[in-house]
């Protein structure tokens, strides 16, 4: 499978992708003040609006990414993008709570497309340079999540909501033009139907003790991320009185610590994903775990703790991921939607088990209460890496191994 396209010019792309289609489930956290404004909802009803978008994406991550396996993954993209930016322009025109509802639950399924761009990623790079290419596409993708707040909240303030989804429409609308022209056609690696694909999610969960651990590792990484940043805004408005103008600010500088994961994907390459697994979780681990001096600290060395901090495990995080992908996609590579669904399953549960948890312990212990459940969970998945290292050694001391 060849693509004319110059390599780096195809791994921006496919970054951009990856990053504008995840963007889509977030754009409505800092709008819902404004959307609620404008609909007359309550504070439950708005926050039904990002739930469902969530709910979307969890959906559409074990029931679409299958797909990628039995059809041409650049048909699925293009589909996709259509989709995603129809929805988004829709979503700008909804005048009606339950349309609103229905049509996020929507979004959430077709910004699944950032999934189905990943695995492309990896069949498109070159021998040896799979981490590199991978972590690149990834590091495009956790941009889109932690900047599409900060922007869509701007956005929102100056021109309203309805701009940010018509804004968001286009944004979709071209980068998929541009993909569905610098993508090769891909081969399909299944001919099972659609039913034996959902079967074979169970068989392969149970085949591979890889995926499984991977999948528990990169789930408790999730755990402490979605607690540190649903809680953040909180915590500086009780403690710091600060809105969540700068809540986004951390945002940004969690994005600095994402633009180094390419060299944790280059560095899988040559060290081994196992190392670099282990490198992550410990990194969140301590990240989280440096917090903890925080009360005898004053205000100002306060926040510049907690954007290093931000910075450190957006790194060990994204790291771990591309790391955890390469493993998982080393297993069979013909299989490669369905392990990435399954992987991401378990990273999206750890997600929402951290935020309900992380917002739960901020109100029975404070601040503190969740930079203990991060670091416990860091801590947890290093143990699981650990574990594995160690399992992989006495299999390869065994006879015939």
């Amino acid at each position: 499978m060849k693509t004319h396209v110059n390599a780096g010019w195809l791994i921006f792309i496919l970054a951009l992708g990856a990053g504008f289609s995840v963007a889509a489930i977030y754009y409505a956290q800092p709008l819902l003040p404004l959307m609620g404004s404008t609909l007359h909802l309550n504070v439950e009803g708005m926050g039904l609006i990002p739930t469902l978008t969530q709910a979307g994406y969890a959906l559409g991550i074990l029931f679409l990414l299958p797909l990628g396996d039995r059809y041409d993954r650049r048909t699925l993209i293009l589909l996709k993008s259509v989709m995603l930016a129809a929805l988004l322009l829709l979503c700008s025109v909804t005048q009606h709570f339950h349309p609103l509802l229905v049509v996020s639950l929507l979004i959430g399924m077709a910004a699944t497309m950032a999934q189905d761009i990943v695995p492309a990623a990896a069949i498109l790079a070159p021998a040896g340079k799979q981490g590199k290419m991978v972590g690149t596409v990834m590091t495009g993708l956790l941009l889109g999540i932690l900047l599409s707040r900060t922007v869509s909240g701007v956005i929102g303030e100056l021109f309203g909501w309805r701009v940010v989804y018509q804004a968001a429409a286009v944004s979709i609308a071209l980068i998929g033009v541009l993909m569905w022209r610098v993508l090769p056609r891909f081969t399909a690696h299944s001919s099972l139907s659609y039913p034996a694909l959902m079967v074979s999610l169970v068989h392969l969960w149970q085949r591979y003790p890889t995926l499984r651990r991977a999948a528990l590792a990169q789930g408790l990484l999730s755990i402490a991320f979605s607690a540190f940043w649903s809680t953040l805004a909180v915590m500086l408005l009780e403690h710091h009185h600060m809105g969540s103008a700068v809540a986004g600010g951390f945002g940004i500088a969690g994005a600095a610590g994402a633009l180094a994961a390419p060299l944790a994907g280059g560095l899988a390459d040559k060290v081994g994903a196992e190392k670099v697994t282990q490198l992550g979780a410990a990194l969140v681990t301590v990240s989280f775990a440096l917090m903890f001096i925080l009360p005898v600290l004053p205000p100002l060395a306060q926040l510049a703790l907690i954007a290093l901090s931000a910075i450190g495990f957006d790194l060990g995080l994204q790291s771990s991921l591309v790391a955890h992908q390469n493993l998982v996609y080393s297993l069979e590579p013909q299989a490669r939607g369905r392990l990435n669904a399954l992987l991401f399953t378990v990273v999206f549960i750890g997600m929402a088990l951290g935020s309900v948890l992380g917002s739960q312990l901020y109100a029975l212990a404070g601040w503190e209460g969740v930079v203990g459940l991060a670091t416990v969970a860091g801590g947890c998945a290093w143990v699981v890496r650990w574990l594995e290292t160690r399992r992989l050694h006495r299999a390869a001391l065994q006879p015939g191994f």
